[in-house]
Parts: C-alpha cells; sequence; structure tokens
C-alpha cells in the first residue's frame, strides 16, 4: 500500500504541475494574468532554474507567447511615425520647392524686361511704352508675369481688397486689344478696371502734393539751374543727363523706374526734399519716376499710350515758352509756370514745341503719384508685383 501510495504520489506530481501550468496559461489570457505568468516565467522554469522536460512543452510554448503579445503594437506606432513623418517632410518639400520656382521665375522675368513701367527713353509718358504700340509679343508673356507675382503676394498677405487688381491681372491688356475710352486710352502694361477715366485730372484729387510742389516751385527752379546746360547737341550730355533717345528731348531723373539715383538726388536737394514730402509719389514701383524733362524748340513726340491707368503724372512748369503744347486724348492743354497740371498718360498724347529758337527749351518737372482712385491695399499689392529690381 505504501509503495502504490508511492507511486500514486509519484504520478501525480507531474500531472498536478502540468494542470498548473495549464492553469496558469489560461490565465495569461487576462492582463493581471499576462504579467504574472512572465514574472513566474523569468523567476523559475523560463529562468532555466526549474527541473522541465519535453512533456511541459506547450506550457513553455504558451508562456512564451504571452510574452510576445505586446511587442507587434509598438512597432506599428513606430512604423505609422515614421511614415508620417516622411510625408511631412515630402510636404514641405514640394511647398519649398514650389515657392522657390516661382520666385526664380518672377526674378527672371523681371530682369528680361517682362514688367517695365520706368523711361528708358524720352518721353511725357516716361518713356516707351512696354506693351504699348509698335512693341509686338508682350502681352501674354508680361500678363502671366504680373499674375505669378500676385499669388506670390497673396499667399504672403491675403486677397482681400485685390478683385480690381485680379482682373487686371486676369485679363490685362495687351498690345492693341487693351479696353479703353473711344480706343484712344491703351495703358500697354496694366489696365486696372472701374477707374475713372479722363485725360486731365482736377487738381483736387491730389490737392496736399499740387500744393507741396507748387510751394517748393523756387528751390526746384534753382536746381534745375545747378544742373542745366546749352542743350546744343554739340557736346555729350553732362552727367547725369539721359542721352537723347529722341530729337531734342533730354532728361535728367531723380527717381527712375522706382529706383533713386543717389548722384543726381544730392545734385537737386530742394527736388529731392519736395519729391520726400509727397504722399502718394510712386517711389517703391516700377511705374514711379520723377526728374526734369527738357524739350528743344521744335521737338515733337507723337502719339504714345503710357504702361499704365493706376497713375497720374504731374507736371510742374519750370520754363514754358510760347508754342509749346500738349495734347492728351484729343483735348489741348499747355503748362504753366509755377503750377501742376495732373495727366492720365495712359491716354494717347502728343507734345509738340512750336516756338523759334530764340524762345529757349520748354522745362518741366514730372512726378509719378497714384490715382486717386486706387485704393491703399491696392497700391501695397501693385507696389509688390511692380517692385524695382534690387
Amino acid at each position: 500500500m505504501k509503495e502504490g501510495r508511492g507511486s500514486f504520489s509519484v504520478e501525480r506530481g507531474p500531472r498536478k504541475e502540468r494542470e498548473t501550468a495549464q492553469s496558469g496559461m489560461w490565465k495569461g489570457n487576462s492582463p493581471a494574468g499576462s504579467q504574472g505568468a512572465a514574472m513566474e516565467g523569468t523567476g523559475g522554469e523560463l529562468g532555466g532554474q526549474g527541473n522541465w522536460g519535453p512533456e511541459d512543452a506547450p506550457g513553455l510554448l504558451a508562456r512564451a507567447s504571452l510574452i510576445m503579445l505586446p511587442w507587434p503594437l509598438p512597432l506599428a506606432s513606430s512604423a505609422l511615425t515614421l511614415l508620417f513623418g516622411a510625408l511631412t517632410s515630402l510636404f514641405l518639400w514640394y511647398c519649398y520647392r514650389l515657392g522657390s520656382q516661382d520666385m526664380q521665375a518672377l526674378g527672371a522675368g523681371s530682369r528680361a524686361g517682362g514688367v517695365r513701367g520706368g523711361p528708358v527713353g524720352c518721353s511725357e509718358a516716361g518713356g516707351p511704352s512696354p506693351g504699348g504700340p509698335g512693341d509686338p509679343g508682350e502681352g501674354p508673356r508680361t500678363e502671366g508675369l504680373v499674375s505669378r507675382r500676385l499669388r506670390a503676394y497673396a499667399r504672403r498677405y491675403s486677397w482681400a481688397g485685390m478683385g480690381r487688381v485680379r482682373r487686371a491681372a486676369q485679363g490685362g491688356p495687351g498690345p492693341g486689344r487693351g479696353p479703353g475710352v473711344l480706343g484712344i486710352q491703351r495703358p500697354g502694361l496694366l489696365f486696372l478696371p472701374d477707374l475713372p477715366s479722363a485725360p486731365f485730372v482736377p487738381r483736387d484729387a491730389q490737392r496736399h502734393d499740387v500744393e507741396l510742389l507748387e510751394s517748393s516751385f523756387p528751390a526746384i527752379l534753382r536746381d534745375f539751374g545747378a544742373v542745366s546746360w546749352d542743350f546744343s547737341g554739340t557736346t555729350p550730355p553732362p552727367r547725369g543727363w539721359s542721352p537723347p533717345l529722341a530729337p531734342g528731348c533730354y532728361q535728367l531723373l531723380l527717381y527712375q523706374a522706382g529706383r533713386c539715383q543717389p548722384s543726381n538726388c544730392r545734385r537737386c536737394p530742394g527736388a529731392y526734399r519736395a519729391l520726400r514730402g509727397l504722399r502718394s509719389f510712386m517711389s517703391a514701383n516700377t511705374f514711379g519716376n520723377a526728374g526734369f524733362s527738357v524739350l528743344l524748340p521744335g521737338a515733337r513726340l507723337e502719339g504714345r499710350c503710357g504702361p499704365t491707368n493706376a497713375r497720374v503724372r504731374c507736371h510742374l512748369g519750370l520754363k514754358i515758352p510760347p508754342g509749346c503744347e500738349l495734347v492728351v486724348g484729343g483735348e489741348p492743354q499747355c503748362w504753366a509756370e509755377g503750377h501742376c497740371l495732373l495727366v492720365d498718360d495712359s491716354f494717347l498724347h502728343t507734345v509738340a514745341h512750336n516756338g523759334s529758337p530764340e524762345d529757349g527749351p520748354r522745362v518741366v518737372f514730372i512726378v509719378d503719384l497714384w490715382h486717386p482712385n486706387v485704393a491703399g491695399a491696392e497700391r501695397q499689392a501693385l507696389d509688390f508685383v511692380f517692385a524695382p529690381d534690387p
């Protein structure tokens, strides 16, 4: 009996251990059970300090699987984090490339002369009208460049108040096809819609700047006397004067295409001081120019149109001999010494000096001002779009 009991005890011992392992395996289905199994395995059987045999393999495999269960979730989380980071980096790189290409295109177009508004020749319009009559092929290319610059401005700031500027950029006039008044208003580069159109603008529209320039008349006249010469054409123009691109027409510019000309400004302190006091001077825009314009007797500038209707040209008469005439949009006018004349040079205009050689040259001081009906937000956007090259 004792031996039987002993043999029975020997047989029951391993069976009880197996039952204990199996019960531990089923307990591992719960979070508490899995933690307990893991701790038990590390302290005994799975730690290598207990006695086990082949019959214990199912329990060991079950406990090993319980230990491995928590691993896939952190691995999946790490993979998702890496994927999200890669997608974010790709998106940021795409935005950077898109912005870089836009700015490179804008800079290249500007350097190529796609956006021009300043004088490079001699004209009461400030120079040959870019995109105007006789300048073929500039319309679509310039229109696209203006649209890209306007989109860059909107990304940096806002589209608020940009309705007219946006329409002007999308449907700006090209050579010979721009909107106008009876075909006599043809801005070559930018037509801002819904602006009041008249060849001559009332003085009250820019009262402050008109009165400031007229009060500065003596100082500006003295500056011209300091830089003038005989204008005979027998010698090259002195320093600061532009070469005559039209017979009998000369210019000395303090601002050219929105860029200050420091040497000329230093030579004309009174005129420069007056420019600094103006409220609506287009001083940071390629449409903005300021300086002296000289027309010799017998000289004539045939009809042309300026680049935009967003500006108004202010002519301050300095020396006005008899026989001088300005015709804008079919309406004739004449300058008066010490007084300002506001002209919308996007209208077809002609300038002539029909006086005798003894009368001397006609001299006016020209300043480009914003059209009074261009809003502040529109001015800011157009200054960005037509910013002068650095």
